[in-house]
């Protein structure tokens, strides 16, 4: 059962998240069911799953609905990533290893080459490096409920959408932070890397607003 419930969220999860699933549309247990393969019990903890995160609402007569989000929850997403995410900084420069910086390193190389190369597909790729970026410094942080209460925040439909909005200049400057940041973590710079960080988290915030 546990399995099953785990399926159905993670299918609509990643649907809602890449835009499959688009605000304010309506959800049906028989769809859920069908495209994850599983019955229509599991589907519905799993709806309840989404509905706890912020990501659907339940509206009478109607059922689930994904969430929409206003310019008040874009603020409060990057607020409370820009405190988050420079606290884990903090942390993960205190507990990175020389694997872990290397891994690092290349998903930043990526995502920078993938911005000057603007190959078909590119922002896509550059939504997914971002993202891996971002979780591995949340992991390597240490503290699972960082890396639970990150989670919803870097993979909300609005910030996997962010790199569809952004200029070259944007691109170009994200990059370029996640190379400083590597940098800062590589000499394990506490303080520098909560900077960079919250730096780089308002810079997005910053390029959104222009919206």
């Amino acid at each position: 059962m546990a399995k099953a419930v785990d399926k159905a969220y993670q299918t609509v999860r990643d649907r809602i998240v890449r835009g499959i699933y688009p605000a304010a549309s309506r959800i049906t247990e028989q769809e859920v069911a069908a495209a994850a393969g599983v019955s229509r019990t599991p589907v519905r903890e799993a709806l309840r799953r989404l509905h706890a995160e912020g990501l659907l609402e339940f509206i009478p007569h109607q059922g689930a609905i994904v969430a929409e989000w206003t310019s008040a929850d874009r603020e409060d997403v990057f607020e409370l990533r820009a405190l988050l995410e420079s606290y884990g900084a903090a942390r993960a420069a205190r507990r990175m290893t020389p694997e872990g910086i290397a891994e690092l390193r290349q998903l930043a190389e990526e995502q920078y080459h993938e911005t000057l190369s603007k190959r078909e597909g590119y922002l896509e790729r550059i939504g997914d490096l971002n993202s891996r970026f971002h979780r591995r410094i949340h992991e390597f942080a240490g503290s699972a409920r960082l890396v639970t209460a990150l989670a919803s925040l870097i993979e909300a439909p609005l910030m996997m959408k962010t790199f569809l909005t952004y200029q070259d200049e944007d691109l170009i400057r994200s990059a370029s932070h996640h190379l400083e940041i590597v940098r800062a973590l590589e000499a394990r710079d506490g303080d520098w890397s909560a900077a960079l960080m919250r730096s780089h988290i308002l810079g997005a915030r910053g390029a959104m607003r222009q919206l």
